[in-house]
């Protein structure tokens, strides 16, 4: 029996994958033109639909540009992490979904993560960090403020402070366990949480950061932590008394 013929989208991901291997390995340099879409075809024995399938792949995960005119065509990129944020994100966001990672497994894993940035984020944090830092803190005291504005002060905060130690490949790590994770542990413990505390607990964190205290900064992280988990029990024990009396 012979073998199945691949389909054109096994041939362009394969394109894809060829071509993203080859700009990994430095065979493909930033800014350097790609061949044609024809000689692209030729080359891969392939449909130029085929190949334009490819190059839209390549495209979305921002590894190529492509340019109209005389001189246009398709040009290697040069990514920076900022551009990787949004899949970083996405990725966490369905491995924790798809996966059914329990609550307390990614409040450790975010947690633990955030820790680590602490005592670089105290030595390394500018004027601006400590600024968005402590205009979050002032936004998540408003009177009226929704529990989903609130969750996405708690999430700008947080990344101030990841920011804030100075190391994009460290940043690029936590985009996901900072704005897939904490939107996942805010919807499950703001009805629980008193923001006064909360704000207590970021304004402590913004003092050491500002004294340049790494440690404390750390153990301020932990309270936070596990004041998290202790909310998340509470609204499991209350959910599960709610349904043995439903």
């Amino acid at each position: 029996m012979s073998a199945q013929k691949p389909t054109p989208q096994d041939l362009s991901a394969q394109i894809a994958s060829d071509i993203r291997d080859a700009i990994i390995a430095g065979d493909l340099i930033v800014d350097q033109r790609l061949p044609s879409e024809a000689e692209l075809a030729d080359q891969f024995s392939v449909s130029r639909p085929t190949v334009r399938e490819a190059l839209k792949r390549l495209a979305a995960q921002n590894l190529i540009r492509t340019q109209r005119g005389a001189t246009g065509g398709a040009f290697v990129n040069r990514m920076s992490f900022e551009d990787a944020y949004g899949q970083q994100i996405t990725t966490s966001t369905l491995l924790l979904s798809m996966n059914s990672v329990s609550f307390e497994t990614a409040c450790e894993a975010r947690y633990a993560l955030e820790r680590a940035c602490a005592p670089l984020s105290a030595q390394r944090r500018t004027p601006d960090h400590l600024a968005t830092m402590r205009a979050e803190i002032v936004r998540q005291g408003q009177t009226g403020l929704s529990d989903e504005a609130f969750c996405a002060s708690d999430v700008a905060f947080h990344r101030a402070l990841v920011d804030g130690a100075g190391n994009p490949v460290l940043s690029y790590q936590l985009a996901g366990a900072v704005e897939a994770m904490q939107p996942l542990m805010n919807m499950i413990t703001y009805t629980q949480r008193d923001r006064d505390r909360i704000i207590a607990l970021h304004t402590q964190i913004a003092d050491a950061l500002e004294a340049r205290g790494g440690a404390q900064t750390d153990d301020t992280l932990a309270a936070l932590g596990e004041y998290t988990q202790t909310l998340a029990r509470q609204a499991f024990a209350r959910r599960g008394h709610s349904a043995d009396h439903g």
